[in-house]
């Protein structure tokens, strides 16, 4: 994939998304779809992703943050974010604390 295919995503999860597997799932989905970033825990109680990909391959993820997490999820924010970081091996996706 050329450097100008990626795009970078911030997505807020909200529901029950802590402390039911959701970061361990949302990495394993991101590494394989190719998708580089970091999810984490924020204090209010969501789940927050940063991911960089093709544009299908996020939205791919998007979909499997609706149908294939663990818990529930009530809703998704999206945000565009800057430029997506140069580096980084496909599939360099980690939970962070």
């Amino acid at each position: 994939m050329a450097g100008g295919d990626r795009i970078a995503r911030r997505y807020v999860v909200s529901g029950l998304v802590q402390g039911v597997g959701f970061r361990w799932t949302a990495q394993r989905v991101a590494r394989s779809l190719g998708i580089t970033g970091t999810v984490r825990n924020l204090p209010d109680g969501t789940v927050e992703i940063k991911a960089h990909g093709g544009p299908e391959a996020l939205e791919n993820l998007r979909g499997a943050l609706r149908t294939r997490m663990p818990g529930r999820v009530d809703a998704i924010l999206e945000d565009p974010l800057g430029s997506p970081a140069q580096g980084g091996r496909p599939g360099d996706f980690r939970v962070v604390f």
